[in-house]
């Protein structure tokens, strides 16, 4: 037979051997009073003998279309969120209703439905009825939210073992898929308990025969590292050395800046440079743009430009953030002229970039010079948010507050005074004390909660009144702070309408 003969015959058989399935039929809208009904009848009767609650049900008009079952059960069981007792009353139900009426095996589950029923058993902590209820659905209905909904039951009450035993509900071939997708969600958020992942993952080795992924391990030092737990987090990554497995990007990162915060400079700086001669591939340039920033906060700028210029020359993206880091490490070395310098050869300078040189000015108490870039910022159209008003107030008036050179306009008579009309005479105590007495140590001043006490209208014509005053004995810099507040963040509408001068002026510049 020719080939192309033979081709042509074997597509006819491929296309015509197997009818294509029907679709499914769609789901009719749920009536809200047989829902609110049913819900009622639910939850005034889950405590009910079954008899009882079974007659209630059944003098109901419910459906009897597979789908719009379906479709009814998912709207109830999303009526009883943490509770698991009416929805597994429901779909028992259900179950037998539709085993009777059609002869079939029970509710006829969707891989939503399936997802729901051990999302509600997992968020109500009933962990033997989700484990029994997971091991007794079919493979095909075990979907990647009915797992995640499993395993954020499982994970935060320790079930090591049954953790580990969700692999056997798949073939040999997808079990190492299973166990690092269950590790991810183990590690990730709402969880966070690496301790029961690697548990799980020993588990699975010896009773199951699985080999840990790259993947499983890196997951697990990212999760380690995150919590503050470095002595783990250094405990597998050196397991990752003795098996021969190579730590992804991610797990350099997390390390790196973990050994930072715990002012291991030389370790991370080690396991940095082994990341580069591993040829590991940074690709979003994160670890390289933590080093940066680590390293101009330990005052080590020269390391910081080499790594800078490794990151220019691969042509990695630098945000205005690392520019910002960089500004603020050679301000605080007191190489201003150098500063300005990187500061003024970036084209489009954002929020990041203003920061660092206004935080790296006020560090080496040039404040006027600060306020002079704060008002730039706002004419180049780069709206502050409250962490620039914190610093700068911060800057000017200190962490504690200084005492001002006028006796009636000061931090005393603006601040701590706002602090009494506020109501909060508790956090002004201190200051008012050392202001009677002097020599009176006191807690640092929360300029956050401050500003956000007057949040308000009244807030608005406070911070006005006092840029009046201040400006008549002289602070400038600081009237233009709080003024500017007042104008543009006291309130959610103030705030918007600033916002939207914001965006009115880039698109005229664009057009």
């Amino acid at each position: 037979m020719p080939p192309r003969l033979g081709l042509l015959l074997r597509r006819r058989l491929l296309s015509s051997s197997t009818p294509s399935p029907a679709p499914a039929a769609a789901s009719r809208p749920t009536d809200p009073a047989l829902l609110l009904r049913l819900c009622t009848i639910l939850y005034q009767h889950q405590q009910a003998p079954d008899e009882k609650l079974n007659r209630r049900l059944s003098a109901l008009p419910l459906p009897t279309a597979p789908a719009d079952l379906r479709e009814l059960f998912l709207q109830a069981s999303a009526r009883f969120p943490l509770s698991w007792r009416p929805v597994h009353r429901l779909l028992a139900h259900f179950s037998a209703r539709h085993s009777g009426a059609s002869g079939g095996g029970g509710f006829p589950h969707s891989p939503a439905t399936a997802a729901r029923l051990l999302d509600v058993l997992a968020k109500s902590g009933n962990i033997d009825l989700l484990h029994s209820t997971l091991f007794s659905l079919p493979r095909t209905l075990l979907s990647a939210a009915a797992l995640r909904a499993a395993v954020r039951g499982l994970a935060p009450a320790r079930e090591v073992g049954k953790i580990a035993a969700i692999v056997t509900l798949f073939p040999e071939c997808h079990r190492a898929r299973i166990l690092t997708f269950v590790t991810d969600v183990a590690c990730s958020e709402p969880c966070r308990v690496p301790d029961v992942a690697e548990k799980a993952i020993k588990r699975a080795e010896h009773w199951h025969g699985l080999s840990r992924t790259a993947r499983c391990d890196d997951l697990l030092v990212v999760a380690y590292c995150r919590e503050g737990s470095l002595a783990d987090a250094c405990r597998v990554w050196n397991g990752m050395e003795r098996r021969g497995l190579e730590p992804g990007a991610a797990a350099y990162q997390e390390i790196v800046v973990t050994m930072f915060k715990n002012n291991r400079p030389a370790d991370a700086m080690k396991v940095f440079d082994g990341m580069r001669r591993s040829g590991v591939q940074d690709d979003g340039g994160g670890c390289c743009r933590a080093v940066v920033s680590w390293l101009c906060k330990d005052g080590k700028v020269w390391g910081a430009y080499m790594v800078f210029a490794e990151m220019v020359k691969r042509g990695v993206e630098v945000e205005g953030e690392v520019l910002g880091d960089l500004v603020y490490g050679l301000m605080a070395r007191r190489r201003v002229r150098e500063g300005y310098k990187v500061f003024h050869g970036v084209r489009e300078k954002d929020i990041a970039l203003y920061h660092g040189l206004m935080k790296g000015l006020l560090r080496i108490k040039r404040s006027r010079e600060a306020t002079e870039v704060f008002r730039e910022m706002i004419t180049r159209g780069c709206e502050p948010n409250m962490h620039t008003y914190i610093m700068l107030l911060q800057g000017h008036l200190g962490k504690r507050g200084r005492k001002g050179r006028d006796p009636l306009v000061n931090f005393e008579s603006i601040f701590v005074g706002g602090l009494v009309k506020a109501g909060k005479t508790l956090q002004a105590t201190k200051f008012v004390e050392r202001t009677m007495w002097g020599g009176v140590n006191v807690p640092r001043f929360d300029y956050n909660k401050f500003l956000y006490y007057f949040s308000n209208e009244e807030g608005a014509l406070m911070f006005e009144e006092a840029g009046k005053r201040l400006r008549e004995v002289g602070l400038v810099d600081l009237a233009d702070i709080l003024s500017t507040y007042g104008e543009r963040m006291t309130t959610r509408d103030r705030r918007r309408r600033a916002m939207n001068g914001l965006l009115e002026s880039v698109q005229d510049v664009c057009c």
